[in-house]
């Protein structure tokens, strides 16, 4: 069985994407073999939407043609000819949607989830946290009674950004309005509610210790990407500052990336994203990385429904689960009905059984949102949640849905009490 086509799918709905706009189009990746069997992979966008889309294309050229059974082959090959990969987000995106399809179809080739060709699943079920929840929320009382809601929804661990449009430095009025903020949601839902902080990698590195000691009292189970990408080493000085744990991994994109990170006591908790940092085949590197070093992993997923169900797959395996986020309560309806076959019940994941990835791509919807749009560009950067830097009009927001029409990526509340305080890392 060869693999006879390699097709980038971008499908968007921008208007209806009020929560996550770096996510306001998808692409998806379509392998089709010899046979006619298809598995499906996904890649991230954030600002380099058609860059990506043309990579995969460059990366199909090392599949096309060859058996489905010589994908690992085809990835070394691109592997050895591709001279910016270990530093091309976009080059690894299109390399790991691909690995992800390929994956997809091994597995319904073998009538095994993909966990299974991983060396098998060692959990059933994931702990989820909510991400997306907040969106237009400036004032502390709208993000305190959001987060009730997600706790009234069966999440019991919450990640949000309180820094409005704070970027490099933080005025006192900035961080007096997060640790408000902070505080708001703390007093909401109680302390045995995980609370988790949004940085987005903003920070100088004193702006970024000042904010968590400001916020360290509220007891985070961790703080993510404090400081600029490009000041990483700055981030030693912050665990030294800060008592709360150190989350990232969503920008880093081999493995080695991962083991530098920890050897140079730079991170806590990893978060790769299955989409950027090779598939699968690099993601059990990543895991044997995070096993060495018995770093906690919390695979970072803020795309798609085909990326969800390609993490819990991961999730599934991986040795040193922490949390596994997930945007589904604030998805709009376009990208729910994309994808059948995963839900969030009660703030957890069922991981799929079924063979390959566990889903069924509803092919009518992803042609009904085939797009050749770009990525937004507003009063607000794509990568943080609408309306939390610029207040919106109330034409322009909505609350997140709990729960979406039946057959969908499915998100599914409770009322029960939130879990205990875990153990922390």
């Amino acid at each position: 069985m060869k693999i006879q086509s390699v097709e980038p799918i971008e499908v968007a709905a921008p208007a209806d994407e009020l929560s996550s706009p770096w996510s306001s189009t998808v692409i998806l990746v379509k392998v089709t073999t010899s046979n006619g069997a298809v598995g499906w992979g996904e890649a991230p966008t954030t600002l380099m939407t058609h860059p990506v889309r043309e990579s995969v294309r460059e990366v199909a050229r090392f599949y096309e043609g060859r058996a489905l059974h010589d994908h690992a082959a085809c990835l070394r090959e691109f592997e050895r000819y591709s001279f910016y990969r270990s530093r091309s987000m976009e080059a690894t995106s299109a390399l790991s949607s691909v690995d992800i399809a390929c994956h997809d179809l091994l597995g319904h080739e073998l009538g095994a989830p993909i966990s299974v060709l991983l060396g098998g699943a060692i959990r059933d079920r994931v702990t989820a946290y909510s991400n997306g929840w907040y969106s237009d929320a400036i004032e502390p009382e709208e993000f305190a009674d959001k987060a009730l809601a997600m706790v009234r929804a069966g999440f019991g661990a919450l990640k949000f950004d309180p820094f409005a449009d704070q970027y490099r430095t933080l005025s006192p009025e900035g961080l007096e309005a997060a640790v408000a903020r902070v505080r708001a949601v703390r007093e909401a839902v109680g302390d045995t509610v995980d609370l988790l902080i949004e940085y987005h990698g903003r920070f100088l590195p004193e702006a970024a210790v000042r904010a968590g000691r400001a916020l360290d009292v509220f007891h985070p189970r961790f703080m993510e990407e404090p400081v600029l990408p490009e000041l990483c080493d700055a981030l030693a000085e912050f665990r030294r500052s800060v008592r709360t744990p150190v989350a990232l991994g969503e920008r880093l994109l081999t493995a080695a990336d991962f083991e530098s990170f920890l050897a140079r006591g730079l991170v806590d908790i990893l978060q790769p994203d299955i989409t950027n940092s090779g598939g699968f085949t690099y993601g059990r590197e990543i895991a044997g990385v995070a096993a060495a070093r018995g770093a906690p992993v919390a695979y970072h997923n803020a795309f798609g429904p085909v990326q969800t169900a390609a993490t819990l797959q991961m999730d599934a395996v991986l040795p040193t689960f922490f949390l596994q986020e997930s945007f589904e309560a604030s998805w709009p309806e376009w990208k729910r009905s994309l994808v059948r076959g995963y839900e969030v019940a009660s703030g957890e994941f069922a991981i799929p059984s079924k063979p390959g990835l566990g889903i069924e791509v509803d092919e009518r919807a992803v042609e009904r949102y085939r797009s050749e749009m770009v990525d937004p560009i507003g009063p607000e950067p794509p990568w943080v949640i609408g309306g939390t830097w610029v207040r919106r009009s109330a034409t322009h927001s909505r609350p997140p849905r709990t729960v979406p029409p039946a057959g969908d990526a499915r998100v599914r509340g409770s009322r029960r009490p939130a879990r205990k305080q875990r153990p922390r890392p």
